[in-house]
Formats: C-alpha cells, structure tokens, sequence
C-alpha cells in the first residue's frame, strides 16, 4: 500500500470503530472493548509507518475534486508534511493510551459502549483535521470534536456540574466559531481555493488582500478551540467530564486543533504584523493569568486545566515569533506529560475519594496507597515545571529562544515588540509553573492526617500506561531536540544559553518558594479541617470521581472563600488569590455583558410575543367569536319572529329605496 493509503486509513479506523461501537455496543457489550482499543492500536501503527515513509522530506500530496460549487471547489485533499505527520502519531498514541485507561477507569460504567464510541470518534475528527489538505474538511474535524466534547463532558450526565460544563464548552466553542467560518471564507475567496497548498502559494505571491481582518477572524476560532484569553472558561468547567477524556482533550485533541491549525498557516498570520502582536498579546495574557489561577485551585484537576491553558500560550507564544516548529514541539512534548499528569490525577482521585488537594492534604500515607501514579505524576510534574533533563525543559526553552531572537531582531517575519512580549511573559510564567507544580505535588502527597484508605493496586491496564507515558514525558525532549528541525523548518530547536539559565533559575525560585511558604502553613493543617468525602476503595474509578465531583460543594462549600490557611497558596498571592481562584472573575464579567442582556432580551421578546403578538391572535379569533355569538342568537326557531324580520326587512329597504327615488 502506498503513504496515500496508509494516511486514508488513519483517520478511518477509528471512524469505524465508533460506528461499530455505537451499532453492538448494548446487544455485544463483549466486542466494545476490543472495538475500543484494538482500532486506535491499528490507528497508531498506520500513523507511525506513515511518519517514517515521510520522514521529514517532501510533502506527501493527494486530492480530489469532492463537490463542484461553481465558485471555490472543494476537495478531498490531504497534505502531510512532517508536522502532520508527527502530530498524527501523538494523537494516536494518546488515543491509545486513554483507551487502554479507560476499560479499567470506566470497568464498571453503564454508559462506556458510548463512552468508547465517541472516543473513537473524537480521535477520528483530530485526526482528520491533521492530515487535511482543505479547509473545508478540515472544518469538518473541527466541528465534529465540538460535538464529541459536548457528549463526553456532559457524560455524568447526572450532575449539574457536567451538564452545566457540556453545554459551556458548546457554546464558547461556536462563539469562536462563526468569526472563524466568516475568516475561512474570506481566505478562499482571496485564493480561489479552500486547498491549504494554494492558500500558502497565494500568501507568498501577495494575493492575500485583507490579510488583518482575515487573521483576526482565524484567531476567534482559535481561541475557542485551544483555550486562548478570553475565550478559555470553557475549560477549566470541562474538569466534569471523566478524567480520561481531560487527558484526550488537553492532550491530544481539541485544544491543540488550534495551535496546530496556526501552524499549519503561519504564513497567512505573518502577512500581517498587527496579527502577530495580537496573538502575542494573547499568548502572554493566557500564560500569566492561568498560571496564577493554576496556583490558586483547590480542585486538582482544574490545576491540571489552568496549567494546558498556560501551556498552550507558550505554543501561541512560539507561533507569535514564527517559529512553529518550536510551537509544534512543546505541542508533542506537553501531549506526553499532560496525558500523564491527568490519567495520573484519576488514580490520585480514585485513592483519596475526593478532587480537593485541601482534604488531601490533611490525608496521609496516599503516596504509599498508589506508588505508581506518585512515581509517574512526579516525572510528569518535573516535565511540566521544566526542570532539565525532563522534556518540558527542551521544548519549552526552545519557545523561549525563539522569542529572543524576535526580540533581538532576529526573525524576519515576527515584530520585535511580539518578541518581547513573549519572553517576558514566558519567564514570569515559568517561575509559576514551578510554583503550582510544587503546590499540586506537595498538597497531594505530603499530606498530613487520616489515613488514605488501601484498596490495592490499581488495574493493570491503569498503572501500565502511566509508565508508558513517563517514558516520553522524561526523555523525548532530550532525543527530539537534535532531530526535530530535519522534520520542521530546520530552525535550531536547541536551547539558548541565556533563557535556560533564566528559565531554569526562576522556576527552582518558584519551586523553592513554594516549598518554603508550605512549611510555614503545614502545622496549621491540623486545626483547621475541613470535613471529608467518603471515599469506596471497592467503587469503580469513575464512578468515585463522578461522586466526588457532585459533593464537592456540598461538603465544603465555596472553596474559594474557605479559610483555609494550610494551603501555601494564601501566602504566596495574598489578597489575589481569592480572585485568582475565581478566574479572575471573567465568567462574572461574561455574564454581565452578554448572558444577563441576553435573557433581558430573550424575556423583552417573550413578553412581546404573549402580549403583543398573541393579543392580535386572539383579537382575530375573538372579533368572529362575537359576531357568531350575535348571529346565534336570532336563531330562535321560531316561526313567526323569522315572517316578523323578514317584513320589517322588506319595510326598511322599500323605505329606502323611496328616499332614494325622491331624493331626499
């Protein structure tokens, strides 16, 4: 089979497999496992012969008109360059990983046929969006995990919190996507062609007329998708879903779409400068802010959420300065260890009962109850705080390097300003990476108080793939820095002197300083408890997250006003951790400006519609209700009243005509 082939069948697999599971799932409950893993296995070995015969070299190319439109043609088109191609294999070995996850995490779960169908589903969309050569197919992935998300966030169902988050995601995601549409549109218009090749050869030859209005519409879209400021509440709420399916959409699939979709047409955002500025603006808005609310978060995954945001604003970051292969390294690099961390997180869950790093921090001996997922969160935090010779170190110093060359006056197609921007942004961030990394670490396992309940080893099929995963998260940035350029731009991806030292130096203060502030506060654990989730060692996994998720406020209230002065974070933000708890109250903010006018408006509409509208409605049938009830009434049936009306009839009409004969 040739490469064409093998790519078609990528995306495919996992199509089918949804398809199948969704067909045998309840009357053959024993197929859905296998139909679960078995295709993304199939799925990841395609991708990676698929990467090896591209090999980095050139572009492997195949379309074919799909529709004729008398205008702008669409085409079944795909294009793998080595972007694609590597991206595709992290979003397979992802998917695999969270498959393999979930037949323990979801053992017990009524409703996994389902789960594991739109899983399936899901991988095939991203997938799909990363081997398309046109936009309009693309479109297709980009819409198709919008509603895959909607289902797999709202999957307990049960709880207002999930339904809640489902439908947020929904709708944040479409308010970024109608600018985005809007920007499609204009772009093929300018080009001729919805091909991803022509656009790019039509950016290049200065065919693109409106390319500011065109980027700032693409980066609507973006924002949505990939959790950008302002557009990124959305995420954090997404926490309710089950903790495989954070993993799948942090990691893999869904929030990197946008980064990647940037990658891919870079040369259209570079075309103008003012584009540029704003995505770095945006990038370093997004980094700094979710990194202080990561820091404040009593629920741990939502810790988890703030840390992709942030992340995901040093890939914008990298994009901003023009340099995707950097961006598109952090991007395979976090995929790993943020899989890691979230599949990881699930287990921690499970053992302590509870999301609430406030309660595990007054539970003792969790590290011992679950020591492959303390071992392997370990590495993936070490990752994420970019401490050399974990991957995060390589592939976020790498963004780092790239803003100072912008800023330097090094990169032909990025304004120093953006440079700039980035890396001062960058290394603030990187000092409160390390810092919520620390607090996540230490709150969770160097906990004091009740013993953690032992309920054994976690399923072989959990513990495996975390180790799996911890081999990337410690070792893929040291092997990839050297070889990835052959497969991107071939821009040096090798970390610089300056920002290592800079990046590396801040995060050990961040870490330190945490470590130090966590000290002070511990001894005050003790006296101010904070009450306790039970926890069901036998339970299912998901079935104790999905409880703990749904008591979490009922046990302990708004854990945002909780004073709870065990937690280092009070010490570290004072009086900004209230508000960096609470996002820096944007939801407050959304809802002032667009929910309340909304519903005010949605309520001027209902009333005029009662009052006004149906007032007409029911005039109109009231006017020939009367007139019948007038007219009924001389119906009496009696005989001599009919010859009596007809005579004074006949009576009135002689008298006119005579008036009328007369003249009077």
């Amino acid at each position: 089979m040739t490469t064409i082939h093998l790519a078609a069948l990528v995306p495919l697999l996992p199509f089918l497999a949804a398809v199948a599971g969704l067909l045998v799932g309840r009357t053959a409950p024993g197929f859905v496992r296998p139909l679960a893993v078995l295709p993304a296995l199939a799925a990841l070995a395609l991708a990676i012969a698929v990467a090896v015969d591209q090999s980095g070299g050139r572009a492997v190319e195949a379309h074919t008109q799909l529709t004729p439109t008398g205008s702008v043609p669409i085409e079944l088109a795909l294009y793998i360059d080595g972007f694609a191609a590597l991206v595709a294999v992290l979003v397979a070995f992802v998917a695999t990983c969270v498959q393999i996850y979930s037949t323990g995490y979801l053992r017990d779960d009524p409703r996994y046929p389902s789960y594991a169908a739109l899983v399936s589903l899901f991988t095939s969309a991203m997938l799909l969006v990363v081997y398309s050569g046109d936009l309009i197919v693309l479109l297709v992935g980009w819409e198709v995990m919008g509603i895959c998300s909607y289902f797999l966030v709202g999957h307990y169902w049960e709880t207002p919190e999930a339904r809640a988050a489902s439908v947020k995601a929904f709708l944040v995601t479409k308010l970024g996507d109608v600018p985005f549409l809007i920007g499609l549109f204009a772009l093929a218009t300018d080009a001729g062609s919805f091909r991803i090749t022509t656009i790019l050869d039509t950016v290049a030859g200065g065919g693109l007329h409106h390319p500011t209005p065109v980027g700032l519409l693409l980066l609507c879209g973006v924002a949505g998708k990939s959790a950008q400021f302002p557009l990124h509440t959305w995420l954090p709420d997404a926490m309710a879903g089950p903790t495989p399916v954070s993993a799948l959409i942090h990691a893999a699939t869904m929030v990197a779409a946008g980064v990647y979709f940037i990658a891919r047409l870079l040369p259209v955002f570079e075309a103008s400068a003012a584009v540029m500025v704003v995505l770095a603006v945006m990038g370093a808005v997004t980094m700094v802010g979710s990194a202080l609310a990561a820091l404040a978060q009593d629920d741990i995954k939502r810790v988890l959420a703030y840390s992709t945001i942030g992340q995901l604003g040093y890939m914008t970051g990298a994009l901003a300065v023009g340099d995707r292969g950097a961006a598109v390294f952090h991007l395979l690099s976090h995929g790993a260890f943020k899989a890691l961390l979230f599949l990881a997180a699930g287990v921690v869950i499970h053992a302590a009962g509870t999301n609430s790093l406030a309660v595990m921090s007054r539970t003792s001996g969790l590290r011992s109850r679950i020591p492959d997922a303390y071992w392997t969160m370990t590495v993936a935090l070490l990752a994420l705080a970019a401490i050399p010779p974990f991957s995060g170190f390589f592939s976020k110093e790498s963004v780092l390097g790239a803003a100072e060359h912008a800023a330097t006056g090094h990169t032909a197609h990025a304004p120093g300003s953006a440079g700039w921007i980035v890396l001062v942004a960058g290394l603030a961030t990187a000092l409160l990476t390390a810092a919520y990394a620390t607090r996540l670490w230490l709150l969770a396992f160097r906990g004091r108080g009740t013993e953690a309940p032992d309920h054994g080893r976690q399923p072989l099929s959990m513990t495996v793939v975390l180790w799996v995963l911890a081999v990337p998260s410690l070792a893929f940035g040291g092997f990839a820095y050297r070889s990835l350029p052959g497969w991107f731009d071939g821009r040096d991806l090798t970390p610089t002197l300056t920002t290592s030292v800079l990046g590396t130096g801040l995060a050990l203060v961040g870490g330190l300083l945490t470590y130090g502030a966590w000290t002070h506060t511990r001894t005050q654990a003790a006296g101010a408890p904070l009450g306790a989730v039970a926890a069901h060692p036998e339970a299912d996994a998901a079935l104790v997250e999905a409880e703990a998720i749904a008591t979490h406020a009922p046990a302990f209230g708004d854990i945002a006003y909780a004073p709870d002065p065990a937690d280092p974070a009070r010490l570290l933000l004072g009086p900004l951790r209230r508000h960096a708890a609470e996002g820096f109250h944007l939801d407050a903010v959304y809802d002032a400006l667009f929910v309340r006018p909304v519903l005010a408006a949605a309520g001027l509409v209902e009333f005029l519609d009662r009052e006004v509208v149906d007032t007409y409605v029911r005039g109109a049938a009231a006017a020939p209700r009367l007139l019948g009830a007038a007219v009924r009434r001389a119906q009496t049936g009696n005989v001599q009243t009919y010859v009596s009306a007809l005579l004074a009839g006949t009576v009135v009409l002689a008298v006119a005509v005579l008036l009328v004969a007369t003249g009077a």
